[in-house]
């Protein structure tokens, strides 16, 4: 359905989540919540995504459940359809779906780049770049409805060349098409959303080493210190944008 005069307005400030039914989206969904936001939890596993919607709601947070798979436009139109059911605009979408790609064991065993193919990095280019493409055009006219609407894109020091080509780096010793390109190809492609529309700010935000299910909970910080960049863009207002930062400041490209 599209917007109509029947939608109540309201006062509360909007965010929607891209894989939020756990991690660094879920998180991000709690903090948001708890500073009273209207959180919609978007996730592609249905019974995933109400569980963790339920679970914010029932310590108070003002949570919606939006199925939601980034690959399909079928399924973010009808995402769309859903939100304004509930608001006249979103003041803050977050670009957090992603996927590292195809993996042989633990994340020291990845597959080569001799090995890889271009099937491999089409399934991680769909989730990790045309996604926010698909939900951003889509979800534009919401976000042109409220006062200072902005996107967060959720990046990662992978993508940085800076860090890749730092030999002092841990990034300089991953060889890895999949994961690193796509977060490369994001970060150019929210410096061009930059450009382009201006009424809109684009940000990326470096979760930095975190403990989640990408990297087998390896990483050395925990779930919220990897949300801190993320919330930091979500609730500056006013604020930068084409910025490129993690929870210590600014990245380099």
């Amino acid at each position: 359905m599209s917007q109509s005069a029947s939608i109540p307005e309201t006062t509360t400030t909007t965010v929607l989540i891209t894989g939020a039914n756990k991690g660094l989206g879920y998180e991000t969904a709690r903090r948001l919540g708890d500073l009273g936001w209207r959180v919609f939890l978007a996730a592609r596993d249905e019974t995933r995504g109400q569980e963790a919607t339920d679970k914010l709601a029932a310590a108070g947070t003002d949570a919606i459940f939006v199925p939601l798979d980034v690959t399909s436009e079928e399924s973010v139109d009808a995402a769309v359809r859903l939100v304004e059911q509930h608001t006249d605009r979103l003041d803050v979408l977050i670009n957090n779906a992603g996927i590292t790609g195809e993996q042989v064991g633990p994340m020291d065993k990845v597959i080569t780049p001799e090995e890889t193919l271009a099937e491999h990095l089409a399934p991680v280019f769909d989730v990790n770049v045309l996604g926010p493409v698909r939900v951003t055009h889509a979800f534009l006219p919401l976000l042109r409805a409220a006062s200072d609407p902005r996107v967060v894109m959720v990046s990662s020091g992978a993508g940085s060349l800076s860090h890749a080509t730092n030999p002092e780096r841990g990034e300089s010793a991953v060889a890895h098409l999949m994961y690193p390109t796509s977060k490369s190809a994001l970060n150019m492609l929210t410096v061009q959303y930059a450009h382009g529309i201006p009424d809109v700010r684009f940000n990326l935000a470096d979760p930095g080493f975190t403990s989640t299910d990408l990297n087998h909970n390896q990483g050395t910080q925990t779930v919220t210190e990897g949300t801190d960049a993320i919330v930091e863009f979500a609730t500056a207002s006013p604020g930068p944008t084409g910025q490129y930062r993690d929870r210590h400041g600014v990245v380099p490209w």
